[in-house]
């Protein structure tokens, strides 16, 4: 007995073998705040503190069948410092520091993603933070789960390039220049 099938049922499972990874694409859109963090680490006087902020939003359009297309932004409240003590909280939002008064959000913004295999990612963009602005180029990963994924990754600046720490607090021998901001994103599909 033969079966003859119809070329439209060839065409249209042909179609479907070749549109899985189309099909599956995800394009994420909304960041999870209260999933997400962003810290920091700095040396004082040798020794190593951690911080964090509590307040922050992103813009993110970002589809890993198509990182080259991706954009996002990330808007930082630095007044939501937690920078190891209240006394250094107090301290870091005032004008030598962070100026909050002047400057409350530190701002990057993309420029572009670029994959480097294996969820693996160059991203480059500029910082602003205190009316400075910097280009960067830094890793992070992207590890999907359904309709979530989150976005890690580390950049390491010197406060000096921002003004972070002026008059007195210029100087590196008590903070160190070097400040390594980390971040680990957890974001959403759009529904």
């Amino acid at each position: 007995m033969k079966m003859h099938i119809p070329l439209a049922a060839l065409v249209a499972a042909a179609a479907l073998a070749v549109l899985p990874g189309q099909a599956l694409a995800v394009q994420y859109t909304q960041l999870v705040p209260a999933k997400s963090k962003v810290g920091f680490q700095y040396e004082q006087m040798g020794v190593k503190v951690d911080g964090s902020f509590k307040t922050f939003t992103s813009e993110i359009s970002f589809d890993p069948a198509e990182p080259a297309k991706g954009r996002a932004t990330l808007e930082v409240d630095l007044a939501s410092v937690n920078a190891g003590s209240p006394d250094a909280d107090t301290e870091v939002v005032t004008k030598p520091w962070f100026n909050v008064e002047a400057f409350p959000k530190a701002r990057f913004e993309s420029t572009s993603i670029t994959a480097k295999g294996s969820d693996a990612y160059d991203i480059a963009g500029k910082l602003t933070i205190k009316g400075k602005t910097k280009d960067v180029t830094f890793p992070a990963t992207f590890k999907a789960d359904g309709d979530s994924g989150t976005f890690t990754g580390t950049l390491t600046i010197q406060r000096g390039d921002y003004s972070i720490g002026e008059g007195d607090w210029a100087s590196f021998d008590i903070v160190a220049n070097d400040v390594k901001i980390d971040f680990d994103l957890n974001v959403t599909a759009a529904k």
